[in-house]
C-alpha cells in the first residue's frame, strides 16, 4: 500500500513539474513574441508611418492647411505636429555629434565599457552660454541611433528642434541619445541591461556631458560639484522601454538630479501608479513636469502605460493635471507617429 501511495505521489509531482515547465516555456515564448512584436512596431518604415498619418487626417476630413490652423489655435497638448516643423529649417541649424564615453559595466562588474551617444547641439551653440539637457531614450529594439540623430539631413527630431529654436518658440537645449543598456551595447545580453542604466546615467553619462559641454551642471571634477543643484535643468524622456526607464529610473531613482519627464508608450514593465506615486511622495524633490502619451490602438503598451501614469496625479499631491502633469491618448499604434508627437509636445513644455 505504501509503495502504491509513493508511486502516486511521484506521478503527481512529475505531472506538476511537467506542467510548470510547460507553463514556463509558454511564458518564455509569449515574452519572446511580445519583444519581437515591439521591435517590429518600432522599426515601422517612414513610408508606412506617413501613410498612416495621412489616412488619419483624411478620416478626420482635414487638409494640411486646416490642420496647421487647428494646431495654431489648439491648447497643449497638440494632437498633430504642424507641417511647418517637419522640413529642414531655412536658417541656421543645429548640429549633431557622435560621442564616445566610458561607463562601468554595472551588470558584469568589469572596470569599464565604451559607450556611444548622439548629441544634438542647438543652432548658435556657444561655450559662453549654459544649456539645459534632455536625455532621450530608445526602445527595446533600438540603440543610440533609433531617434534618428545619426543623420543631420533626415532626422525628424532635429528638424523639429531647428524650427522651434529658429523661430524663437523654445529655449535652446541639448539632446543626448545614449544606448540605454548599461553594458557593452550587445542586444543578446537581454533586457536586464535596461534596468541598470540609472547608475550609468548618474555616475558616467551626465558627468561626461557636463564636463564636455556648456550646461548648468558645472564641473564634475570640482569638489563643489553638486548634481542636485542643476536638477531643474535636466530632463529625461523615452519611447517604450525608454518610457519605462523614464518612470522606473528617471522618477523613481533619479528625482534628485532630474526634474522634467516624458514617457511615450511606456513599456509593460513600468511601475504601477501606486508605486510611482509612493516614490514621488517619498522624495523631498518636486517634479516640474511629467508628460505622457500613448496610442489607443497600442496593443503592446497601452495597458502598461495607462496603469503607470493615467491616474497617477490622483494618487499624489505633487502632480496636478494641467499644471505639471499631462496624460494624452489618441488614435495610434506603437510607433513613431505617436513618439514624434510626444517629443514635439514635450519640447514645448520642458525648461519653461
Amino acid at each position: 500500500m505504501k509503495k502504491k501511495i509513493i508511486f502516486c505521489l511521484l506521478a503527481a509531482v512529475m505531472i506538476s513539474v511537467t506542467g510548470c515547465n510547460s507553463a514556463t516555456e509558454s511564458a518564455g515564448e509569449q515574452n519572446a513574441d511580445a519583444i519581437a512584436k515591439a521591435i517590429a512596431e518600432e522599426t515601422t518604415s517612414e513610408e508606412e508611418l506617413e501613410k498612416e498619418l495621412e489616412k488619419e487626417l483624411v478620416e478626420q476630413g482635414e487638409t494640411t492647411t486646416e490642420t496647421e490652423t487647428k494646431v495654431e489655435e489648439e491648447e497643449f497638448p497638440a494632437n498633430v505636429i504642424p507641417p511647418r516643423y517637419t522640413p529642414n529649417f531655412d536658417g541656421e541649424r543645429g548640429t549633431i555629434e557622435l560621442i564616445t564615453y566610458e561607463a562601468k559595466d554595472y551588470i558584469k562588474n568589469t572596470d569599464s565599457v565604451e559607450k556611444k551617444a548622439y548629441v544634438y547641439l542647438p543652432a548658435g551653440y556657444s561655450e559662453d552660454k549654459q544649456y539645459n539637457v534632455l536625455y532621450l531614450m530608445h526602445g527595446i529594439g533600438g540603440n543610440e541611433a533609433e531617434w534618428g540623430l545619426k543623420d543631420e539631413k533626415t532626422s525628424k527630431v532635429k528638424k523639429i528642434m531647428d524650427n522651434m529654436v529658429g523661430n524663437g518658440e523654445i529655449e535652446p537645449f541639448i539632446i543626448v541619445c545614449p544606448n540605454g543598456r548599461a553594458m557593452a551595447c550587445e542586444k543578446e545580453d537581454g533586457v536586464q541591461a535596461f534596468y541598470y542604466f540609472g547608475q550609468e546615467l548618474r555616475y558616467d553619462l551626465i558627468p561626461y556631458i557636463e564636463s564636455h559641454y556648456s550646461t548648468y551642471g558645472g564641473d564634475p571634477t570640482s569638489d563643489s560639484y553638486d548634481m542636485t543643484a542643476a536638477r531643474n535643468h535636466r530632463a529625461m524622456a523615452g519611447l517604450s522601454m525608454g518610457g519605462m526607464q523614464t518612470i522606473n529610473i528617471g522618477i523613481c531613482e533619479c528625482l534628485d538630479i532630474i526634474s522634467w519627464f516624458g514617457a511615450f508608450s511606456a513599456a509593460p514593465t513600468s511601475y504601477p501608479a501606486s508605486q510611482l506615486a509612493k516614490a514621488i511622495d517619498d522624495s523631498e524633490y518636486d517634479i516640474d513636469y511629467f508628460y505622457n502619451i500613448c496610442g489607443l490602438q497600442d496593443t503592446t503598451a497601452y495597458n502598461s502605460a495607462a496603469a503607470a501614469a493615467k491616474t497617477v496625479d490622483t494618487l499624489t499631491d505633487k502632480l496636478t493635471a494641467g499644471e505639471n502633469f499631462c496624460w494624452q491618448e489618441k488614435d495610434g499604434a506603437h510607433n513613431f507617429n505617436i513618439w514624434y508627437l510626444g517629443f514635439y509636445n514635450l519640447a514645448r513644455v520642458i525648461f519653461r
